[in-house]
């Protein structure tokens, strides 16, 4: 009768649960959909708006700066009147750097290759210096001028943005660059005000996608926005050159980010404004949690709470069960258990399977004479290396002592020799650094055996195959691959 009892209270308590339930859902739910969608139509689009607007008054007047000076006739007769007085170019220059309040000035000529600035004669520019190929650049291209972030020679190396503007004769050919630079670091802060002001993330990217600009707080600058999580899969939607902004969104770890991205023609960059749905709907969180009622909360919470503590220790057990410690690679009986799942999948979909097996050359040599502290450091680099070249689909199991076997899913012989010798090269090119005290930087290589599954092949056929194959590129030499035909 109790029994009875406690599942009749049991079924209302769940049935009351349930209901109040979706009642505070559909209400939130709903309410949280008409909050995104005025963040998506009416505060990103403003925000964008307004910092388009300071951006006109903060990057782009250095433009036009740098277009006056481009079209200056004094500029341009001095230099066509072969740059004697050096003197005055100086007094031109530092007239513009003091008038404007730029970082530097500069000018350098086609003609002599002379780099100008405010002091005279910084230097001369060279075709095979790499610090001077924005020049060339320049010389070479189509647009009348380009933003590009350097160090600045004449600043002690300071991260500047400059605009670099092609200056052009009187019949229309190219006789050198001159233009303006801004510290990186003042835009940046210029940025990092924008975002408290806001209260939003706002960054810069090039039309590849790049981080050209960002704030102190997010830094990845030179990533591109096509490898980083989430933002990733609607990269191509930000980097279309519309200038009417776009809005967008992504997932990442869970949150709802919204997006607002838009391209700015006199840059050649786009402006993407980013904002946590989160905040927003925080206040109808806090509702929710209240009509939820603080019982039902920590109930919830602690149930949570544990599921999440044991499941975070069951994974670390079965992670620590299927893995190498060394290398994080598999070992060998998890493998076991997954090449047998892949063959069988191969043989009901008559699909191909090869398996390479992979040996650090005189690996012996390297623990005989370095100690095997230096011989785990190399399992371990080789381990990441291999890692690092294949596909996610496929699998890396440490074989033996020195010994790996990559599993390549779908994919016949051919596919998996070419992508043994992009292991092999990519080992082979890899420095490892001095193994010993004090020691050179070392180069190893590895010889690989490739063996693809045949009509009624088990594990012990296939994997002999490519041992046999492995064998063969030692005897010939090491550092190569051979495969197994049968």
């Amino acid at each position: 009768m109790l029994t009875e009892r406690n599942r009749l209270l049991a079924r209302l308590a769940l049935m009351l649960a349930a209901g109040f339930l979706a009642v505070s859902l559909g209400a939130f739910w709903v309410s949280r959909d008409s909050l995104r969608n005025s963040l998506i139509d009416e505060a990103l689009p403003l925000t964008s708006d307004n910092i388009y607007s300071e951006i006109q008054k903060d990057i782009l007047r250095p433009v036009f700066i740098s277009s006056l000076m481009a079209n200056d006739t004094f500029l341009r007769d001095w230099i066509l009147s072969g740059e004697q007085d050096i003197g005055q170019l100086s007094r031109y220059l530092r007239e513009i750097k003091q008038k404007y309040g730029t970082l530097t000035s500069f000018f350098v000529s086609a003609r002599s290759a002379n780099y100008y600035h405010i002091g005279g004669v910084l230097k001369q520019v060279r075709p095979d210096e790499p610090r001077d190929a924005w020049f060339y650049r320049v010389r070479d291209m189509a647009a009348p001028y380009e933003l590009n972030v350097d160090p600045d020679a004449a600043n002690r190396d300071l991260r500047t943005i400059f605009i670099n503007y092609r200056v052009l004769d009187y019949n229309g050919g190219f006789i050198g660059a001159t233009g303006v630079g801004l510290p990186l670091g003042l835009v940046a802060e210029q940025i990092e005000a924008y975002e408290k002001r806001f209260r939003r993330r706002i960054y810069f990217l090039d039309h590849a996608g790049r981080v050209v600009l960002a704030s102190a707080t997010f830094r990845p600058e030179g990533a591109s926005i096509r490898e980083m999580p989430g933002i990733g899969d609607i990269a191509e939607r930000i980097l279309q050159r519309e200038a009417a902004p776009a809005p967008l969104e992504y997932e990442l770890n869970g949150a709802t980010i919204l997006v607002n991205a838009r391209h700015i023609p006199e840059l050649d960059w786009h402006l993407v404004v980013e904002q946590g749905d989160s905040e927003a709907i925080g206040p109808l969180r806090r509702v929710l949690a209240i009509n939820l009622g603080i019982a039902a909360l920590v109930t919830a919470l602690v149930l949570a709470t544990a599921l999440f503590a044991i499941n975070r220790y069951q994974r670390r057990l079965e992670e620590a069960a299927a893995t190498d410690p060394l290398t994080g690679a598999l070992n060998r009986q998890a493998f076991d258990v997954v090449f047998n799942l892949a063959l069988r999948e191969a043989q009901r979909n008559d699909q191909p399977l090869s398996a390479i097996l992979i040996d650090i050359d005189l690996f012996k040599q390297v623990n005989d004479t370095h100690g095997h502290l230096a011989g785990d450091r190399v399992l371990r680099s080789v381990a990441d290396i291999v890692r690092q070249q294949l596909r996610d689909a496929d699998v890396v199991a440490r074989w033996g002592g020195e010994e790996f076997l990559v599993l390549l899913k779908d994919c016949p012989l051919t596919g998996a020799v070419a992508v043994a010798d992009k292991l092999r090269a990519a080992v082979a090119g890899h420095e490892f650094g001095p193994l010993g005290a004090g020691g050179p930087a070392q180069r190893l290589t590895i010889s690989l055996g490739v063996g693809t599954r045949l009509a009624g092949d088990t594990a012990e056929t296939l994997f002999s195959r490519a041992d046999r194959a492995l064998y063969l590129a030692k005897r010939n030499g090491r550092n190569r691959v051979e495969a197994a035909e049968a």
